[in-house]
Order: structure tokens, then C-alpha cells, then sequence
């Protein structure tokens, strides 16, 4: 027997929703509909968020408790208004991505099974130059939520110091990521060393909370912010996306004053379409405005121009020091 379906109308166009009762996250109870429905609700602001990006999916068919499909490329099999952008990896390799044009499009990846939407840091017209910069902030063991708040906060200060504004959400767990908006002028390389100088700065101030060591044997109880977000092909789960965790939270944005007291357990895919019914998407200035890197970019030449390692699936990078953990380093 052909498979029960409901059709959902989104803006002028119509999306077929089959198994619209199968749920997705037994925990809560909440169904594939439910998922759908979540991103048609959220619409606005996870378009913002990820409009004309080169986007990857985590794709859970059988809901989260399934196999997971993380996909790069989307099959060439699909609605001619699902478009795609092309990105290079670091291996040389392309692939056309999804490129979110449209709340429809979410829709559409969602009766897929998609869960998270991971944007790249860069626009379908410039898929070498990145438009935004990412500070992940990140908690390790031993640490958590406030922590990561706090990070957060020395960030936003040294930004404003800088005449930047950053953007704050949850990330769907216990870290917290900011998001500025930049000048496409730089590359990838440029953008992540701009991205370890803010990183070194934060761990200036506050050495005791945060920390810019790779190995996780150097870090300790504090947080780590993961400058290697900045990376080609190293992606972010977007403003609005559903994380596919039991109880189905999301990573929320938010304002600096929410933040304060924030609780990332009060956002999920329930709390969240009355949140921003309410309050409609509380980062609607983020693309007013984009920022130079230049004061990051003299910052790192003032640090000696010293790099970090990259993530272990890149080539050896020109200027990266060794990538081995210093416990099985050899002189």
C-alpha cells in the first residue's frame, strides 16, 4: 500500500508530507508532521539564517533514535525550485549543497528527515570568501552552560570594543555560538586567523574560564572556543535548527540581556514557534551591518602570526605546527 501522506501549502508552494504520524523523538513524542511544521513556523528567521548558504544535512529517517545520514550533496532527483551551490572541499573535491532559497525548501529537507541544517560560513554567489565569522563556544568536561555564558559575554565585550556586534544563540546543548557578520573580503585561511586571534584575546582576559588548546589533554576544566569553525567545509547547526537530542531542543537566539539568565532547556521544537510568534526573529538586524577583520587580522600579525593545528581530515596546512598530541610528541 502506497505510504499516508498530508500535503502542507507553504507560501506558493505545496509539500507532500509522507508518514506524517511517525515520530521522530520517542522521548517527547513529537512526529515527523511536528518537524515540519516547526520549520514552516520558524520560517522567517531560519531562512535568515541560512539563506543562499550552502547548507549540509544530518538526516535521521527513522527519527533520532535511527541511523544517522549526513549529507553533503543533495540528489540530483529533486524539485527544480530546490537549489543547490557548489562548494569546494579541502580535499579539491565540489559537491553541490543545498542552498536555501526558501521557507519551502526547509520543508521539503524536512520530510526528508533532516533534523540539524549546517550552513557554511559563505553566500552561493562567493563561495570563497566568507561573510560571516564563528565563535563557538565551547564547554568541556567539568564545565557547562554558565561557564559558556560567561565566555560568551568576554567575547561580546571585546567585539564591542572593537565596534563590532555579535550575535548570541544557544547551540542546541551547553555551548553558546556568536555570529558576526563580516565583509566578504578574505578567505577561509584569512577568516580563521582572525578567528584564532579573537580566540586568544578571550583567553587573555579570562585564562581560568576559557582556552584555545586543540588537545583536549591541554584544556583542562574550561571552555574551549573552537577557532576551526572558521574552516572550509567545517559547518555550525543554524539559528532555528532542531538538534536531534532526545528532547528535541533547538538552538535559539538570543539577545545579550536574555542571555544573562538564559536556560537553553527552555527552548525546543514546542517552545520555540510561540517564542518567536511572540517575538518574532530577535536577530532581524544581524545582516544590517558587516564588519572588517582587520583589527583580528593585526592582532594575529602582533601575536607572532602563529597558527593552530587544523582538524585532522585536512591537508597539512602552510604554517601549522605539528599535529600531534603533545603526550606523544617526540623531540
Amino acid at each position: 500500500m502506497p505510504s499516508p501522506y498530508i500535503e502542507l501549502t507553504v507560501e506558493d508552494r505545496v509539500i507532500k508530507v509522507t508518514n506524517p504520524d511517525k515520530v521522530y523523538f520517542p522521548e517527547i513524542g513529537v512526529t515527523k508532521r511536528e518537524l515540519v511544521e516547526y520549520y514552516v513556523s520558524v520560517g522567517e528567521g531560519a531562512l535568515r539564517a541560512l539563506r543562499d548558504r550552502p547548507t549540509h544535512l544530518r538526516r535521521y529517517p527513522d527519527g533520532v533514535e535511527g541511523e544517522e545520514i549526513y549529507q553533503k550533496r543533495m540528489p540530483v532527483k529533486r524539485p527544480d525550485w530546490v537549489r543547490t551551490a557548489t562548494v569546494r572541499f579541502p580535499s579539491g573535491r565540489t559537491a553541490d549543497a543545498l542552498c536555501v532559497t526558501e521557507v519551502a525548501s526547509l520543508a521539503y529537507c524536512a520530510n526528508l528527515g533532516t533534523i540539524d541544517f549546517h550552513p557554511w560560513q559563505v553566500r552561493s554567489g562567493d563561495t570563497e570568501h566568507p561573510d560571516e565569522l564563528r565563535v563557538d563556544v565551547d564547554p568541556q568536561p567539568g564545565t557547562g552552560f554558565a561557564q559558556a555564558r560567561q565566555v560568551a559575554f568576554t567575547v561580546r565585550d571585546i567585539l564591542q570594543e572593537l565596534g563590532v556586534t555579535g550575535f548570541a544563540k544557544t547551540s542546541g546543548g551547553r555551548g553558546v555560538h556568536v555570529a558576526v557578520r563580516i565583509e566578504p573580503r578574505w578567505d577561509f585561511v584569512q577568516v580563521r586567523h582572525a578567528g584564532i586571534a579573537l580566540a586568544r584575546e578571550v583567553e587573555r582576559r579570562v585564562p581560568h574560564l576559557a582556552t584555545t588548546a586543540w588537545w583536549k589533554e591541554e584544556r583542562g576544566e574550561r571552555i574551549f572556543i573552537d577557532y576551526n569553525q572558521n574552516a572550509r567545509d567545517r559547518t555550525l547547526a543554524a539559528a532555528y535548527s532542531v538538534r536531534a537530542r532526545p528532547n528535541a531542543p533547538v538552538s535559539a537566539p538570543l539577545t545579550w540581556e536574555e542571555l544573562a539568565d538564559a536556560d537553553p532547556r527552555d527552548f525546543d521544537i514546542r517552545t520555540v514557534p510561540a517564542r518567536f510568534a511572540k517575538l518574532g526573529d530577535v536577530h532581524a538586524a544581524i545582516d544590517d551591518q558587516a564588519f572588517s577583520i582587520e583589527p583580528l587580522l593585526e592582532w594575529y600579525e602582533r601575536d607572532g602570526a602563529q597558527d593552530l593545528p587544523y582538524p585532522p581530515n585536512y591537508p597539512k596546512m602552510p604554517g601549522e605546527p605539528k599535529r600531534v598530541q603533545p603526550s606523544k610528541a617526540r623531540d
